[in-house]
């Protein structure tokens, strides 16, 4: 983001904190980043700044019970909490890449329920392939690239005539739905920010003193908000040009009366469009054209990657700490940590009987935490070759659920056929209701491949709010035939599966594409490549090289 807009994205964000939410910082914090804030700070006199570091506990942020305050009294004590304490101030999150998504969580929920027009600022310093949690991005309505900013640049912009004239200002309703279009337009699938670029144009015509937004304050808006979170380029200058040229212009007569005419929904929207564009960069749009997107943020060290868990797992003993955040105390070695002490704190406070506990001793359990993994299934049960294909996912399934006892992980099996995709077997360990559903697994009709992949896209994110690990495997010969709406068509259903699968990727599962095509690599390959999964071609596969292969992948990403 150039100088001049980082400027005008934080006035527009001081003009209208509790609409806009706040922004996040791409980049090392430096003079730069202290500026913007220090301008904030400034336009918004009276809020405090709070600082929240990434390894702060659940229980510091959403308050708690007290133990060693509620031993030493004798009556219940409770923490605040740091998200109560902040209400209606600035919030700073350093190093927000590193955020657990349970405190993204608890972070989210307070910004959603907050009366107080609190603000959220997120400091993402992580490299390209770390992002702050979206639960937080999502709800921050600029993105700044600290690159390149000048540190000594400060904002010397006035937004108090602009925050008493906000209310009065005019969002006309064609501008609204020129937003909407330019959202659809660049893949943006939530209605959050629609609505944020909404408020940057409200609030972009308060800052020029105007009570009625006009098509510069919603190009503004756009570029600010919608270009950074572009999912694919709108149409390209080559697209343009195959379009049928433009009718002539009109005669001279009618010029006066084409010059005063609004222009239509269709165009506000080109030209929103047009202003977003302009603003991409081109490595940037290149790489949305062709359908590239970053992969999942990875865990950071508040994510799935701690080595030891405080909550179940393997037991690793013991260690000092606080009964927090769901860590269970062990009560034993707390009494004999304890114990040396007692004849000192008597003669301290003779006035008090029984055991004297300090927060000094509590010790909590720690466990090594393992995270199940859950082969999800997605077979091709069209026509035919469905019972060929039905055997081998059969006999795979079962394979695998026979080692699920012993590894403790879990099976869901996907099948479509006819017009979409249907969930047979619900992730499971039991290896009679597998067998039970297995039993009936229907087959024949058209080959829906694009509503397989997007179940399966269903069932993964099931797994992962329930802390497991999915991975989907694929077995099809990948010639899709029915489209995303139900209706015949091959080229369109291959065209709908390619997008189904990259939008796979965007979700960072893994996928393990098993071809079944008896005539070489075909559409398996490209689809493979489109969701980023491992290509196997067995067009003559049996069901123990299939369980041969996804335990392998199981195991590797265990």
């Amino acid at each position: 983001m150039a100088e001049g807009d980082a400027a005008l994205a934080m006035a527009l964000l001081a003009v209208d904190p509790a609409r806009l939410g706040g922004v996040t910082f791409r980049g090392r914090g430096g003079p730069a980043r202290d500026s913007l804030i220090e301008f904030l700070g400034k336009a918004l006199p009276g809020q405090r700044l709070f600082r929240l570091p990434p390894h702060i506990g659940e229980d510091r942020l959403s308050g708690s019970l007290d133990v060693a305050a509620t031993l030493r009294s004798g009556r219940p004590v409770h923490d605040r909490g740091l998200l109560a304490e902040a209400a209606g101030g600035l919030l700073l999150l350093t190093s927000a890449e590193r955020l657990s998504s349970g405190k993204a969580a608890l972070i989210a929920a307070a910004i959603d329920t907050a009366t107080d027009s609190g603000l959220l600022l997120i400091c993402d310093e992580g490299g390209d392939d770390e992002n702050a949690p979206p639960a937080l991005a999502e709800r921050t309505a600029f993105r700044i690239d600290l690159d390149g900013l000048d540190g000594d640049a400060a904002v010397a912009i006035d937004v108090a005539p602009a925050r008493a004239l906000l209310a009065h200002v005019i969002l006309p309703d064609d501008i609204l739905e020129g937003l909407c279009r330019t959202a659809l337009a660049l893949g943006v699938g939530s209605l959050r920010p629609a609505l944020m670029a909404a408020a940057a144009a409200r609030a972009s015509a308060a800052l020029d003193q105007r009570p009625l937004v006009t098509l510069e304050d919603a190009q503004t808006a756009a570029r600010l908000v919608l270009g950074p979170r572009a999912r694919h380029a709108p149409a390209t200058e080559e697209a343009e040009a195959n379009e049928p040229p433009p009718p002539p212009p009109p005669s001279s007569s009618d010029d006066s009366s084409d010059t005063d005419r609004p222009p239509t929904d269709q165009e506000i929207g080109e030209m929103l469009l047009a202003a977003v564009r302009a603003s991409l960069p081109p490595g940037l749009l290149a790489a949305l054209e062709a359908g590239l997107r970053q992969q999942a943020a990875k865990p950071g060290a508040g994510g799935l990657a701690a080595k030891a868990g405080l909550k179940r797992g393997r037991p690793l003993g013991t260690r000092p700490g606080q009964p927090r955040n769901g860590a269970r105390l062990a009560l034993i070695d707390t009494l004999r940590a304890a114990a040396p002490w007692q004849p000192v704190r008597r003669r301290a406070r003779p006035e008090r009987e029984g055991l004297h506990i300090a927060g000094t001793d509590f010790r909590i359990r720690r466990f090594k935490p393992r995270h199940e993994t859950t082969a999800i299934f997605v077979v091709d049960a069209s026509r035919s070759a469905a019972m060929r294909r039905m055997a081998e996912a059969k006999g795979a399934v079962e394979l695998l659920l026979a080692d699920c006892y012993v590894r403790r992980d879990r099976t869901a099996l996907i099948a479509f056929r006819g017009s979409g995709a249907e969930l047979l077997l619900p992730p499971t360990r039991s290896l009679q209701r597998a067998r039970k559903s297995l039993a009936d697994l229907p087959g024949g009709g058209g080959t829906p491949l694009c509503a397989g992949i997007e179940q399966a896209i269903a069932v993964a994110d099931q797994v992962r709010r329930a802390g497991g690990i999915p991975l989907a495997v694929f077995l099809t010969d990948g010639k899709a035939n029915i489209t995303r709406a139900g209706t015949p068509g091959r080229a369109e259903a291959l065209a709908d599966a390619e997008a189904a699968a990259r939008a796979l990727r965007i979700t960072g599962l893994r996928a393990l594409m098993i071809d079944l095509a008896e005539s070489g690599p075909g559409p398996c390959r490209r689809l493979a490549e489109a969701m980023g999964a491992s290509y196997l071609p067995l067009p003559y596969a049996d069901a123990a090289r299939i369980s041969q292969s996804v335990a392998a992948a199981m195991k590797s990403g265990a």
